[in-house]
């Protein structure tokens, strides 16, 4: 393992982090596969210089000093794991066979607590909840993000919602406490429900069924939620569903980047179902203030999948590329306006859990992986400088940032 990193730079203040692919569990279909995608909440008041960052390999994980991206520990794991924030800066959720295996990036331990899970999938954190959805029960747990932090070895409990059949679902909860998940079964997936809670049940309060496909999730300015739907998206704002048509009979929007500053939701667009591999040449975007729904076009050299877009400095949304840059989108106007070279071009994954490069940004500074050159690198966001580089003993695939207090 080397290590390089360019002193003298100072790493920007860790305001507005980056909403990540929520994670989707191994078992997801092709296609469905986000992340990520993750949707992380944390204000630059919870948030310090000083963090780790974790990264999946083979059978494997390592926890990277979140400065220099020194390898501080590294674990045995499955052949292939997610990772998921947590949002308390300092806890990941690894989706295994198992279920969610906490590990803990400050002592460094890959620790024995696992929340059970046939089917581990997405983790959504938002206003201090931090929820897990098992795809193989259709069953939603909602925990207190800082709990794993006063769990003193024991898993802390939490509260469930079962739906009524099992599927590839979300579930995020606002912050007067209105649980939003998603609804569907072994044949596919439609909407999204509104439950509130009361005494031992559940009660719906709005539902929307026109969402076919349903995926992601991602929590803008003023608490506007957006699915993903396969024609357009699902937008839930003060009480209420609205439907957003794509432009295309076919217009997939399967992962939402997100800042909760900005009204304006980035999104993934595919628009053709037969299309081979998972490079994707447009993005969506979504005005949560407006209720409109744009598709824009990226320049042929532009091309990338669901692991290489993340919202960061300015509420801008950076795009790591096939042809080794990151790209910088305005997404109040559709523009590229920057352009940062990272890594060498590389080509699109042949299946979504191949590893291939991935971007996640705290703050100032984006994480990136380059598989090809066993490497993790962190780039000033403000500067297009990449101020550390490491070079690990195996081939990085998923990433996750845990930033500390």
């Amino acid at each position: 393992m080397r290590t390089a990193m360019r002193r003298g730079v100072a790493f920007g203040a860790l305001a507005g982090v980056a909403a990540l692919a929520t994670a989707c569990a191994s078992t997801t279909a092709p296609g469905d596969a986000q992340t990520d995608a993750p949707a992380t909440d944390v204000t630059a008041e919870e948030t310090s210089a000083e963090g780790r960052v974790a990264v999946s390999y083979e059978n494997g994980i390592a926890v990277l000093d979140g400065t220099t991206l020194e390898v501080v520990a590294e674990f045995d794991s499955e052949e292939f794991t997610r990772l998921n924030p947590w949002g308390d800066g300092q806890h990941v959720a690894v989706t295994t066979s198992e279920g969610f295996q906490i590990l803990d990036t400050a002592t460094p331990e890959l620790t024995d607590l696992v929340f059970p899970a046939t089917t581990a999938g997405h983790v959504v954190i938002h206003e201090d909840r931090t929820v897990l959805f098992d795809d193989g029960t259709g069953t939603t747990t909602i925990l207190d993000t800082h709990a794993l932090q006063d769990a003193d070895g024991t898993l802390p409990e939490g509260e469930t919602y079962v739906a009524d059949a099992a599927h590839h679902g979300v579930s995020i909860v606002l912050s007067d406490g209105t649980l939003l998940t998603t609804v569907g079964d072994d044949t596919g997936r439609t909407g999204a429900v509104v439950l509130h809670a009361h005494d031992d049940h559940w009660d719906e309060a709005a539902s929307n069924d026109q969402c076919p496909g349903i995926h992601g999730e991602g929590t803008a300015a003023d608490e506007a939620v957006v699915f993903g739907c396969e024609n357009g998206a699902l937008l839930f704002h003060h009480g209420e569903f609205e439907k957003l048509t794509a432009p295309d009979e076919y217009g997939r929007m399967g992962n939402a980047f997100v800042s909760e500053t900005s009204p304006i939701v980035v999104g993934d667009y595919k628009n053709d179902p037969d299309a081979e591999g998972y490079l994707l040449e447009a993005v969506t975007l979504i005005d949560t203030e407006e209720h409109t729904l744009e598709v824009v076009e990226l320049p042929e050299d532009v091309r990338y999948t669901f692991r290489d877009v993340a919202r960061g400095p300015d509420d801008l949304a950076y795009i790591l590329s096939s042809n080794g840059s990151i790209h910088v989108l305005d997404p109040a106007t559709g523009d590229l306006v920057d352009e940062y070279p990272v890594i060498d071009a590389w080509e699109g994954p042949v299946e979504w859990q191949d590893a291939h490069p991935a971007i996640k940004v705290n703050g100032d500074i984006a994480y990136v992986t380059e598989p090809a050159a066993n490497a993790v690198h962190a780039v000033d966001l403000t500067t297009g400088e990449t101020v550390a580089s490491v070079e690990l003993d195996h081939v990085p695939n998923e990433l996750a940032v845990a930033i500390g207090h």
